[in-house]
Parts: structure tokens; sequence; C-alpha cells
């Protein structure tokens, strides 16, 4: 099977006047989407903080003796993070305590380099730790780091400590009025926001899966896209719950906005679900309708689906009611006319199975059309669709909890923990670079950690990503940012270069680091054009350099120091996502076998299956970036995660149908299959822990369903032999939905065996 799609070859690309109107509505949604999204609005919002009081202090002359207030805000900003309001303001209140005493600690101990160095070893140990109770918590021990780096080097030498202390904190306190005020006036956008960007990337999903139907395409990449697009969506679907699950308001409030919002969400969810269900054996349907020319219409189709949910997406961001750019109800009314014009011309004994699997492709579409028609509605909010809000399950089930636990980081305490390593790591950075700060001349040698501090991140592939920007944004925004400062003489178009810079850094630093990094070049290099006109070159001169020894030092210790690579860790991520997978089999085939599923155990299996999935995906994807020496058998865990990608797939695809069909065909005939499937789970996890003797070539077993659909599948050709097939639609509707499920209990057998063979291979 898998040999199959890695053998079809990608077209070649085609330049036409098309293709430029295609790639320029990209682009015009790409700055629309970055106009209306959470980035900017964050950078603007920490922009004001830092430039608003720098301003006021420049006027009165002090800013040079006060730039502890507006780098406090920075600080504090750096810290903050989309969440539910109550952990926001917790974080930023968390990060003015750190910061203050960070700043009093470096002040009193700066002369003394001995002290710094004991210093540098515990913090950095203890902020890298604290990692170990999620990306918050981590943001602060960051900051905190950075703010005790910045206030060691001989510049702040002379200060007044307790002054700057105090205004570091007045800095923060400022960003966290700012931060709150907007959540307070606009308490829904952020989570429109997060829920545009997630619809928007739930069409890039949709797309990625419209092209399996342009000719001759290219599976290992289009698969290698879906899974890009799962680990994206997962993260937003995370970020999501906790902002709506966890916010009261907007759990228990009967305002329609918020209880739109909710069912927005939970539609949401369902929808990713039904895109993942159109998974098709591709290679059997282009062999069947390729040069038929339905394959390019349904191509089209789903594109025109995927066009309408990002422009759902956009008007979510911006809290605007979306404007349908196509007729839907049109748009699936020619793809099922196109659909009969086909049946009727080649429908025979021989192709009857074909079609079959041709309507549920229409069916599958007509969902998905129906869904999106539904999702332009919430944009509205209106009164009368928040009425349809219900509560089916127990949203606390569906949240991460971390509790402050200090046990959490006893048991860190080893050498087996891939966060001591990282602590352990960014700790001797530190200190390498520390000590070659010491016997350099050049002036900013506090740059040097702040280099380690940004780049090094506990996976090598995330901190090589990084180093590469680090390096190409500094010099890059160091040449922009000389050439603007020695062209521009005009004070105004200086100031309004250097804000626009700070926007752009601070909305960038999360999304594109090479273009955050330029950005807060230029507007530093500028800014010293206002302080210090004559320190420029120097300071432009220092930075490269900086920025070259620490790029170094972060690279030979992520390298070579206790490294943590991904192939010594996708095993348990294997382990988990089979465990998962089979979970949700089970509660998907219990409908076919009469029982009754829980709706929540139901939900909680999926999301699981979900979110091991997309950590499996994301390891894979970090193992491809890491050294060539570091990625044993590349191929043969590339098949696998593909494989699971195309398992979920197929069970949330049975799952469709079991929900539909109302256990319309609930039979122990399907017992067999299922056992069947059940046996493969367990062959791939007796692998995985190293267990030998296991069957690869296990026989399915003979299934009464099997021979059913057989002798409807007969009953039906002899009908369309006779002529009488299209006046008979019980054998037919039958026929259609029992072939259907039993093809998806097959496809899932056959995938679930080929990942025992792949397990195979890779634990010989």
């Amino acid at each position: 099977m898998l040999a199959d799609w890695r053998n079809i070859n990608m077209p070649k690309p085609v330049f036409s006047c098309r293709a430029f109107l295609s790639c320029s509505m990209d682009y015009t949604r790409a700055i629309r989407k970055f106009l209306s999204g959470q980035y900017l609005t964050m950078g603007i919002i920490l922009t004001v903080s830092v430039v608003l009081p720098a301003v006021v202090l420049y006027h009165y002359d002090v800013l040079l003796t006060s730039t502890a207030l507006p780098l406090g805000a920075l600080c504090c900003g750096l810290t903050d993070s989309p969440g539910p309001v109550m952990h926001r303001r917790n974080t930023l209140y968390a990060s003015l305590g750190f910061n203050f005493v960070m700043v009093l600690v470096a002040g009193y101990s700066r002369m003394y380099p001995g002290l710094i160095v004991a210093e540098i070893a515990v913090f950095g140990m203890f902020f890298s730790l604290i990692g170990v109770y999620g990306s918050r918590i981590n943001s602060l021990g960051l900051i905190a780091l950075l703010v005790f780096i910045f206030n060691i080097d001989k510049h702040t030498r002379g200060q007044n400590i307790i002054e700057t202390a105090l205004l570091f904190s007045a800095g923060g306190a400022f960003y966290v009025l700012l931060a709150l005020l907007q959540s307070t006036l606009r308490p829904y956008k952020l989570i429109q926001q997060l829920m545009g960007e997630c619809i928007i990337e739930t069409s890039g999903y949709l797309q990625a899966k419209a092209d399996f139907y342009k000719p001759a395409p290219d599976m290992s990449t289009l698969y290698d896209t879906l899974i890009h697009y799962q680990v994206k969506i997962h993260q937003q679907h995370a970020d999501l719950r906790e902002l709506l699950f966890k916010t009261r308001q907007i759990v228990t409030e009967s305002t329609r906005k918020g209880r739109v919002l909710m069912l927005m969400f939970l539609d949401l969810i369902d929808l990713f679900e039904r895109i993942i269900t159109s998974q098709q054996d591709y290679v059997h349907l282009h062999e069947a309708f390729d040069g038929t020319g339905i394959l390019e219409k349904i191509n089209k189709s789903i594109a025109a689906l995927a066009a309408e949910l990002h422009e759902i997406g956009l008007a979510v961001q911006a809290g605007f009611p979306s404007k349908p750019q196509h007729d839907i109800d049109a748009l699936m009314e020619h793809l099922s006319k196109d659909y009969s014009i086909l049946r009727k011309e080649k429908i025979g004994p021989e192709t009857v199975e074909q079609f079959i699997l041709l309507r549920q492709i229409l069916y599958s579409i007509q969902d998905i059309a129906e869904r999106i028609k539904r999702m332009h509605i919430y944009t509205t909010y209106d009164r009368k669709v928040s009425k349809q809000y219900k509560k089916e399950v127990d949203l606390d089930k569906f949240i991460s909890h971390q509790e402050l636990d200090p046990r959490i980081i006893i048991e860190n305490l080893s050498f087996k923990s891939s966060h001591f390593r990282h602590a352990v790591r960014i700790t001797l950075a530190l200190l390498a670079g520390y000590t070659i700060s010491m016997f350099l001349t050049i002036g900013h040698g506090y740059w040097i950690l702040l280099t380690i501090i940004t780049i090094m991140k506990p996976a090598y592939s995330i901190t090589r990503h990084r180093n590469i920007h680090r390096l190409l944004g500094t010099l890059t925004g160091g040449a922009i940012g000389f050439l603007v400062i020695y062209c521009i003489n005009d004070t105004a178009v200086l100031f309004a270069i250097m804000v626009l810079a700070m926007v752009l850094a601070y909305s960038f630093l999360r999304i594109n680091y090479f273009i955050g990094v330029a950005g807060i070049t230029i507007y530093v290099l500028v800014s010293l054009s206002f302080l210090s006109p004559g320190t420029i070159r120097v300071a432009l001169v220092d930075r490269c350099i900086d920025t070259v020894i620490g790029s170094l030092i972060a690279y030979v210790v992520s390298a070579f120091v206790l490294p943590a690579w991904e192939h010594e860790q996708i095993n348990e991520y294997i382990k988990e996502s089979l465990a998962a997978n089979s979970n949700y089999f089970k509660a998907v085939a219990a409908n076919f076998l009469g029982k009754k599923t829980d709706v929540e155990a139901f939900k909680l299996a999926r999301k699981a299956a979900f979110v091991k999935l997309a950590n499996l995906s994301d390891n894979f994807q970090r193992m491809v970036s890491e050294p060539k020496t570091k990625q044993p058998k590349l191929e043969l865990y590339h098949q696998f995660v593909v494989t699971a990608h195309m398992v979920t797939s197929n069970i949330a695809s049975l799952s469709y149908y079991a929900q539909r069909t109302k256990q319309e065909y609930a039979s122990k005939e399907f017992e067999p299959l299922i056992e069947d499937i059940h046996e493969h789970f367990m062959n791939a996890s007796s692998v995985t822990e190293q267990q030998k003797n296991i069957s690869v070539d296990n026989p399915a077993h003979a299934s009464a369903i099997n021979e059913r659909v057989q002798n409807l599948l007969r009953q039906r050709k002899k009908e369309l032999i006779a002529g009488t097939g299209e006046n008979i639609m019980s054998v037919r509707k039958t026929l259609s939905d029992l072939k259907t499920i039993t093809d998806q209990f097959h496809m899932i057998s056959d995938i679930t065996l080929e990942q025992v063979k792949i397990l195979v291979k890779v634990y010989e």
C-alpha cells in the first residue's frame, strides 16, 4: 500500500496567468490574516507600552538614565501569551516579582565576577527547569534570566539599583495595565483571533485534501503537508480549549457572542474530524476515474470549499460577518449532476463498486459543505443561533491541568529528563558566554548571553532553526538599519520607521523568528541614532560579533553536550499513538456491535487520538531537521507516521458512518473484522516492547459480513444486467452503506497490519 502512493510522480509546475492570480490571492489573504490576527494586536500593545514611556522620558531628557522603564514594559510583555485572563494576569504579576528580584540581585553582585558565575549556575538551572510546568512558566523563567543578564553588564554600573528595580516594575505594571484593559474592553477579541486562525489552518488542511484529486498527485508530499497542518491545528485546538473551557464567563454566561463562540469551536472540532474522514484509497480512485474529468471537478469543488472556509476564518478574526464567495448550494448541485451524468455513462456490473466509492465521496463533500454553510451563519452571532448551544459533556475533562507541584521538578533532577539536560546545556552555555565576554573589549558583551538564551531550546532542530534565523536576521536588520540611518535625515521619518520595526519585531517574534530578529536589530540601531549617534557603527559591529559568538556557543553546546535527539524519544510517541488509536477504534467499533457509546467517552477517545498523532508528527518533523547521522531508519519512521495518520483518518471515517446510520447495520457479524484489528494493535504494541515471535502475516478471519456484502453485490450486478437496477433502491442503499462500512474495516485492518510490519523492521 505504501509503495503505491510513493511511486506516484509529482506533476511539473505550470506557470500561467491563473497561477499568478492564485499566488497574488494567497499573498492578499496572508496580509489580511496578519492584519486582523492576534500577533499584530499583541505586537502593537507591546510597542505602545515601550514607546509611550520612552517618548515621555525622551521629552524630559531623562531617557538615558531611565531606560529601565521601557525595558521593564518589554520584558513583562514578552512573558504574555494567549490564554484565559486569569492565567495571563497571574503570569504577568509573577513576572513583575521575578524581574524586580533579578534587577536587585544582578545590581548588587555585578561587581563580583565570581558571584555572577555562581548566580548564572543557579539561575540557569532553576529558570530552565521550571519549564516542566508548561510554556507559560517557561517564558516566565526565560525572561527572568534575560533581566538578570541585562543588568549584570557594565553599561548598568553606576545606576541606582533600587531606583532601577522600581523603574523596571513601573514599566512592567504599565504593560499589565494596557494588556488587562484591552482584555476588559474587548473580552472576546483574542478568542475570535485564535478561532479565526484555527479555521484558516483547517482550510489549509482541506485544500491539501483537495490536492489528492489532482492528476498524478505526489502522495508522499501531500501526506507530509497533512501532518504539518495536523500539528498546528492540534496546538490551536489546545489553546482554544484552554481559553474557552477554562473561562467560566464564556462557559456559563448567556450572552449570544459567548455561546456562539463555544458553539463555533465545538462544530469546528466536528468539521475537522469530518474532513479527516474524507480519507480514501486515492491510488485505486485514480486508476478507476482518471480521464473521466470527475476527479478534477471534485478537486475544484473541495478547493472552493477550502477558500470559503478561509474567508470565514478571516471574518471571525476581524469580528465581521463573513460573505460567501461561492454559491455553495449551486456548487454541490453541479457536482451532483456531473456525478449523475458520469454514472449513467459508465455504470455497469464491472464498475458498480467504483461508483459506490465515488458516491460516498460525494456524500462526504456535501456534508462538509453543509457544515461550512453553518459556520457562515455563526459569524453573524445571531441570537437564534446562540440558543442551539447545549452542554453535552463535562468540559473540564477536555482541558489539561498543570499543577505547580515541587515534586515534578524533583522527579526531573536526572539526566534521563530532557528538561534537566536542557537546563544543564543552558547553564554551561551561559557560563561559557560570560567567560568569553569578560575577555572581550567590545562594549555589549551581554548580547552574547542574550543570544544564547533566546536561541537555545530543548530540541536541537528548533535551536538550529533559530540559530540560522538569528544570524541572518541580525545581519539583514543591521544592513537595513545602517542604510536607513545614513539615507534618511528626517527625525519624524526615522521615528516612524523605528516604531514600524518594533511592531513588526514583536508581531513576528513568535511566528517568523527571522523577521522578528531583523526588526529588533533595525529599531535598536535607529533608537541609538536618537540617543547616541556617534556609537552606531560600534554598536552594529558589536551586535554582529556578539551574535556570531553566541550562536557558535549555542550550536556547539546543543550538538555535543547531553544532546536530546528525537530518535531517542520517537518510540514513546509511537506507543502512545498506537494506544490512543486502539482506544479510539474500540469506542467507534462498539457502535457496530449494537453497544451504545457514551458521547463524552467517545469524544475523549477522539481527542486523545488526535493529540497523540499530532505529538508523533511533531516529533518526526523535528527529527527530519537533525543531522543525517541522527536519523536512523528515517524512512521507516516516516512510513509509520503516515500510516498512523491514515489509521486515525479511517477510524474517523468509520465514526462518521456509525453516527449517520444510527446502528442500523449493527451486527455481531462484524466481530471477526474487529478482532483482526484488535489483534494487529496488540501485535504492534508487542513489537514496541521488543517481544519476539510476532506474526506479520495474520490471515483475516472469515467474516459473515463479507459474504453478506458479496451477496448484495451479486444481486446488484444482476439488476444492472437486467436493466432494473435504477428502480430498486433498497438493495442499492444497503449495499452502498454496508460495503463502505466493511471497506473501512478492511482498510483499517490492512494499515494496522502494515504498521506491524514496519515496526518489526524498526526494532530489528
